[in-house]
């Protein structure tokens, strides 16, 4: 199966030749692979289209499609998924990612991994090192394959096999509610009705499917200001695999895998680490869940019940803390038919280093300062408009 390139562009010309580059250099195992550029129509992006006309692929059949009509990113992404029903799979980039030399090696060994596996969605070719909900540091527990697993799509280098995206379209083709299922993340269903994304994620929560993601990222973002971007930033930028890869990526299912996490980014395996059913308890080590509907929850927020258990927060990630059982008072299992006074207070400082290692006071004055200068400069831009 000789899996196709797809490129999502729009009007982007520097992000698109970036991108292009990066595909340029990368290494496949075979010279027969399609590359399709898909533009979305507007009225200033002559530039990309002539842009994309122009490259030289060296690896295979060029197709450039300029869409008809203006379609829209979520209209967009999902034509372009559709691929996968000609070729049998599909990878879809947006044209601000950046890809590793080996994104096409592990991507078509996932992809051929995952069509076994019922359980599986899709596949990310991204890494994620931030949580989305709380914006704090993320990291999958580390258990020996090179993929972990998620409840969470992917957008910033996915791909599917044909029956994996046949399952959502079908499911997607029935018009869901999904901005009343509480079962998904309320940050997710505040996004825009533009986003294709959050019907991938509510979908994977409602069918107890995962995206099966890499260990190391084999895509990374740019965030180019466009359309759906205001400024660009570095927030989302992670290290790429540039590794010689002479040999398979070591995968594992599903029901092996001990990193395998929920919509919210909390690890799936701690109940049975700590001897409780996972229908018994809400692990909610970031804090925002807001659907607890349990009788024991595992939370790092200082609550009024009683106190089962509690551990440190040292080791990283903090899933390991409750894993290897690390003493401490910065995590706390409640049994929340209990009420009872909790003392212990967060301790601020400790939190804070436990995600930014240091922060010189000069640094963090700096930015307190630039922080009101740029609110004191949009306010007063207000007052004059």
């Amino acid at each position: 199966m000789r899996i196709p390139i797809v490129v999502v562009a729009y009007n982007r010309p520097r992000s698109l030749t970036r991108l292009l580059n990066s595909l340029q250099k990368a290494n496949y195992p075979y010279e027969d692979i399609d590359l399709i550029i898909s533009i979305d129509k507007a009225d200033n992006n002559r530039d990309v289209l002539d842009l994309a006309n122009a490259f030289q692929w060296h690896h295979g059949t060029k197709e450039v499609v300029y869409q008809e009509n203006n379609l829209g990113l979520r209209q967009h992404i999902l034509k372009c998924g559709g691929y996968s029903l000609h070729y049998g799979a599909v990878i879809v980039l947006e044209d601000d990612l950046y890809v590793s030399p080996n994104f096409y090696l592990f991507a078509e060994q996932a992809l051929n991994f995952s069509s076994k596996e019922p359980s599986i969605g899709g596949v990310s070719l991204y890494n994620h090192q931030l949580n989305v909900h709380t914006r704090e540091n993320f990291s999958p527990h580390q258990d020996g394959y090179d993929n972990w697993y998620f409840q969470f799509a992917s957008s910033w280098g996915q791909a599917w096999t044909r029956e994996q995206w046949s399952g959502f379209m079908d499911w997607y083709k029935k018009n869901p509610d999904i901005d009343n299922n509480q079962d998904v993340p309320s940050y997710v269903r505040s996004w825009s009705p533009k986003s294709w994304l959050k019907y991938n994620i509510a979908y994977l929560v409602e069918k107890d499917l995962y995206f099966l993601y890499p260990k190391i990222s084999l895509t990374t973002n740019f965030s180019d200001a466009g359309t759906h971007v205001g400024n660009d930033t570095t927030i989302f930028q992670v290290p790429l695999d540039y590794g010689n890869r002479s040999s398979k990526f070591y995968f594992s299912t599903t029901k092996e895998s001990k990193s395998i996490y929920d919509a919210y980014f909390e690890n799936l395996r701690i109940p049975e680490t700590i001897g409780m059913a996972k229908d018994d308890i809400c692990v909610d080590l970031y804090g925002c869940k807001s659907n607890n509907r349990k009788r024991y929850l595992l939370t790092q927020k200082i609550l009024n019940y009683k106190i089962l258990r509690s551990f440190g927060k040292s080791l990283k990630p903090h899933d390991d803390n409750i894993i290897n059982k690390i003493d401490g008072y910065d995590i706390f299992l409640y049994d929340t038919s209990i009420k009872r006074k909790n003392s212990f207070k967060t301790n601020l400082i400790r939190k804070a280093e436990y995600d930014f290692k240091q922060l010189s006071y000069r640094l963090m004055l700096n930015l307190i300062f630039e922080k009101f200068v740029t609110r004191i400069g949009s306010i007063r831009k207000k007052i004059i408009k």
